[in-house]
């Protein structure tokens, strides 16, 4: 539980996101590139903009 929040300034900070979909209560895992819940799969990319992946031009 301790690996959630941090204590700055005073004030408790969450340290991982919460889901989008299934709302407070329910963090998100941290993979690298992208932050994924486990109770409903919602994945979220950290950057939108990938520089190692290349371009297909059509």
């Amino acid at each position: 539980m301790s690996s959630y929040y941090k204590i700055e300034d005073g004030k408790i900070k969450r340290v991982l996101p919460v889901c989008d979909r299934c709302g407070p209560g329910y963090f998100m895992a941290d993979h690298g590139n992208r932050y994924a819940c486990g109770h409903c799969g919602f994945t979220k990319y950290k950057s939108a903009a990938n520089p190692n992946r290349e371009k297909i031009s059509l």
